[in-house]
């Protein structure tokens, strides 16, 4: 056999950033991609005004603190803009686990394991495109969200500039959590093969664990709550280090942790298991 015989399969050749693009190109042809993103966005932006142009240092709370109307003395400029950052991690986290999950719910993932034999690269690949994809597009709503609510806070002592310290990194901060959220809901999408059962799993690990954590003993709480993966993500994009939580740095590595470890988790069931 020749040489000229060989060039077209080595054209065809399975690799990294052919696998990669081929999920780049199937992320973007989906429309929930394009609706899903433009609601964690919105929300983001949304909130995040309302919550500015709604607080007043003279009013009752109402709505917890950050929330419209807040008057808590743990607001500032920054915790109100990032007051939808909740909403947008369920919107991200969502797409994250039809990503992966919904190529088992529609049988498609026979093929693509067919064309991806090894199978880890596409788990890879999808985490590589959705990561960054989140990230850019939250942190400049997050961003927007900021200087939207900048004209409702004048005159108020909370007001804050982006040339203050800290504001620029709490607002990439935000960016790089949601990032992080989206890569998270890909790892339980592909451990958990049922977009309901990764999406509940996604909301009771992000949202219900630490509120469950509250029955057990004083001193236990105390201790793990901030290492639960919603607080150790609040603390990535928390302007100030409040008593009790992790700073920026440590709240970072202790989320991307935890993602590693659903990461880990999916690629050894993906490698595996039967799909």
């Amino acid at each position: 056999m020749t040489v000229t015989e060989l060039s077209p399969t080595r054209a065809y050749k399975v690799t990294g950033p052919r696998v990669l693009r081929s999920e780049w190109a199937k992320f973007w042809s989906l429309r929930s991609s394009w609706i899903t993103l433009g609601v964690a966005v919105v929300l983001l932006i949304l909130f995040g005004a309302i919550a500015s142009y709604t607080y007043s240092s003279d009013a009752p709370a109402s709505g917890g603190p950050g929330g419209p109307g807040s008057s808590s003395s743990d607001s500032t400029a920054v915790s109100l803009a990032l007051t939808g950052v909740t909403f947008a991690s369920l919107a991200v986290g969502v797409l994250g686990v039809l990503l992966s999950a919904g190529e088992y719910s529609t049988g498609m993932i026979r093929s693509t394991l067919t064309a991806v034999p090894r199978r880890l690269p596409v788990l890879w690949s999808k985490a590589a495109v959705i990561g960054p994809i989140a990230l850019v597009l939250t942190s400049i709503g997050a961003l927007a969200a900021f200087l939207l609510g900048t004209p409702g806070l004048d005159g108020e002592k909370i007001a804050l500039s982006l040339g203050d310290d800290g504001v620029l990194r709490s607002l990439a901060g935000a960016g790089v959590y949601l990032g992080m959220v989206a890569v998270f809901g890909v790892a339980l999408g592909t451990l958990i093969r049922s977009s309901a059962g990764a999406i509940a799993s996604l909301v009771g690990i992000l949202l219900i664990l630490p509120g469950l954590a509250t029955l057990l003993p004083d001193s236990l709480y105390d201790t793990i709550n901030p290492y639960f993966p919603g607080n150790a993500g609040q603390a990535v994009y928390a302007l100030h280090q409040s008593s009790g939580s992790l700073s920026p740095g440590t709240g970072l590595a202790v989320f991307a942790g935890w993602v590693a470890l659903a990461l880990a988790g999916a690629a050894y069931r993906l490698s595996k298991t039967d799909a």
